[in-house]
């Protein structure tokens, strides 16, 4: 039986309804499964039961997850903790993997995303910063791996359960496993022309489409509707109930993709990529509006995204 420690950081807690959307296949799983520490789930301190320790602990375990980025000294605290005591670390979710939707904050100073929210907000009565029996910020939003080692990555925002399912499988049984490098546009079913006759359109104007007929809907960026799929990694279709297709989500609501699944591969640039992906069917990305935060806004940690330099006047 394994061992499995889980905690949530910097989260909405999407990702462990994920796991619940296993449904009846997690029962499956569970008798294999000793849950030895998850907040979301079980009454587990950190500092003992009856606060009788000084020092954070987590029990040991085979397999750790780790939900949500880090942007307190708490939470590294806690990153640091799994690290230790887990034999293999799963970041799950585009906030661990990526830093997420939050690390959009990444664009600007900490000292100055404080004066917005608790001096400078008109909805908000200015008030002093709070710092009594709170952890200190950390200067910017980190995905978990860039302060600790993580063993597998499992983007989505939320995750898709079959990933899920098919990433505790092969830990269980001793297998290696990774997603392949694949482009979300390799999956979906749209059709192509290589050429868009349209000027950019606003990211939530209608598509045009037939109901049901996924291959007879024109691809959305030719469109002239903003889709990430040329950029982002693959997988998010992919069928996890009986019967179902592997459409990608987003596209499934006949909606452009958003890049929660994160870069293609290692290393990779979404941005200028897509920029030269729009490039290639006649689109000007330079007309995107808000381009940096739109093209990273699930990666903006592991330094893609940082306060830009003050513009100098003439």
């Amino acid at each position: 039986m394994a061992k499995v420690a889980e905690e949530w950081l910097n989260i909405c807690g999407g990702c462990e309804i994920s796991i619940l959307d296993l449904g009846e296949t997690l029962l499956d799983l569970l008798p294999s499964l000793e849950f030895v520490h998850m907040p979301v789930l079980m009454d587990h301190k950190y500092f003992g039961q009856t606060g009788e320790k000084t020092e954070l602990e987590i029990p040991e375990a085979d397999v750790g997850l780790i939900s949500g980025g880090i942007r307190n000294e708490k939470e590294k605290h806690v990153a640091e903790e799994m690290r230790k005591k887990c034999k293999t670390l799963v970041a799950l979710g585009s906030c661990a993997c990526f830093g997420g939707i939050p690390a959009l904050a990444n664009m600007y100073p900490k000292e100055e995303l404080l004066e917005t929210v608790y001096r400078d907000s008109k909805t908000t009565e200015s008030n002093g910063i709070p710092s009594q029996d709170l952890p200190a910020l950390t200067d910017k939003v980190y995905a978990v791996d860039e302060v600790v080692k993580v063993d597998v990555h499992l983007p989505g925002c939320p995750m898709n359960p079959a990933t899920i399912l098919e990433a505790l499988t092969c830990l269980l049984e001793g297998k290696p496993f990774e997603l392949p490098e694949r482009s979300v546009c390799d999956d979906c079913p749209t059709k192509r022309e290589e050429k868009s006759d349209v000027a950019l359109k606003r990211p939530l104007q209608d598509a045009e489409f037939v109901p049901g007929e996924y291959d007879k809907m024109r691809c959305l960026n030719e469109q002239g509707i903003l889709c990430l799929g040329p950029v982002t990694r693959s997988g998010c279709g992919k069928p996890y109930l009986e019967g179902e297709e592997n459409v990608p989500r987003c596209i499934k609501g006949y909606m452009p993709c958003r890049g929660c699944f994160g870069p293609i591969r290692k290393g990779a640039n979404p941005q200028v990529e897509m920029m030269s992906a729009l490039s290639s069917i006649g689109l000007d990305a330079k007309l995107i509006e808000d381009r940096r935060a739109f093209l990273n806004r699930y990666i903006g940690g592991q330094n893609r995204l940082r306060p830009l330099p003050p513009k100098v006047r003439r």
